[in-house]
């Protein structure tokens, strides 16, 4: 097996320091919030901020100095760490606001997308940077009280934690991510069959996209005894713990969730589908994925790839590159 090229893995390799100890400092805090020079990832109903450069868009990062309105009007300010040049970069949510007086607040030139629309086609680093504002931005917006006692909560530590303002409770919460496990299945064939490598179809897609089998991790399990248990919840596919292998990890806060990339041999090769899970599952030579289609290509009966800023995506590349 190759080794896997994980510069090639969208919304990684964000190159901040998180200054995980000075956010616990609440003058340290204050002071990097008025240095002008500081960027700031605008964030509206879970869409980012980008332009259009002359080489593709780009993550739209106004200075404080000349967006000075837009840190005021932010419903939630999170510090997300110091940039290369020692500078502080703090995400704004605008959700609250109307999408143009949004826009107008950061500056011209810009317009919130869906991340997922474009991820690919902005610098890695950049992408990084949107997709982690984005994640604390839902996380902010949907933990606005206490799961133990119900009473309101309040941003604490540069807004990576939530504090129960209950004196009686007065319990922290803290930015959630979900362990999720993403399989490429693979069979290595022998003298008259060659190597393939398992696709599914979810049920919720309308056209035949086919992609990686996935799934939560659930309490009490270990990553490679989640693999293995997918892949035969969701085909009825055999595949030992020890055939299990990891490859790389992926942010993905769409809204929460930590992708964790594994390959793994079948030791069966029928199929029976969990109907609830997924509409079609099949055996692929690299033939055959060679002639599926981009995900948002017109042609509604050809079989098409993953998105391109999926850790699915990647993994069947990676695959494709080991068998070619």
């Amino acid at each position: 097996m190759t080794e896997p090229n994980l510069e090639s893995l969208i919304y990684t390799g964000v190159s901040l320091d998180r200054a995980g100890l000075n956010r616990k400092d609440e003058a340290w805090l204050a002071f990097k919030r008025r240095d002008g020079r500081g960027r700031i990832v605008a964030v509206w109903r879970n869409m980012s901020l980008v332009t259009e450069g002359a080489d593709g868009p780009r993550a739209l990062l106004p200075r404080r100095e000349d967006a000075p309105a837009l840190a005021k009007a932010a419903d939630e300010m999170v510090f997300l760490g110091i940039d290369g040049e020692g500078l502080p970069i703090f995400s704004a949510d605008l959700s609250h606001m109307d999408e143009h007086d949004a826009v107008a607040l950061a500056g011209e030139g810009g317009s919130f997308v869906d991340l997922r629309k474009l991820g690919w086609l902005i610098p890695r680093d950049e992408a990084g940077l949107l997709a982690y504002a984005r994640g604390l931005a839902f996380w902010h917006r949907t933990h606005r009280y206490c799961g133990r006692c119900g009473s309101p909560t309040e941003s604490r530590e540069g807004g990576h934690v939530r504090m129960c303002t209950n004196p009686g409770c007065e319990r922290p919460s803290f930015p959630r991510t979900d362990p999720a496990v993403i399989m490429l299945v693979e069979h290595p064939g022998d003298a008259s069959t060659p190597p393939r490598c398992l696709l599914g179809r979810s049920g919720r897609w309308e056209f035949p996209l086919y992609s990686t089998l996935a799934g939560f991790v659930e309490p009490g399990e270990s990553l490679e005894e989640a693999v293995a248990r997918e892949v035969k919840e969701e085909v009825d596919v055999d595949v030992r713990v020890a055939d299990v292998r990891y490859m790389a990890s992926q942010p993905w806060p769409f809204p929460s969730s930590l992708m964790l990339g594994f390959r793994a041999t079948a030791s069966s090769t029928e199929i029976a589908c969990d109907p609830e899970e997924i509409a079609d599952a099949r055996w692929f030579t690299k033939e055959d994925v060679a002639n599926f289609v981009e995900w948002d290509q017109a042609d509604a009966d050809q079989p098409r790839l993953p998105r391109r800023d999926s850790i699915a995506r990647w993994l069947v590349q990676s695959w494709l590159d080991d068998v070619s």
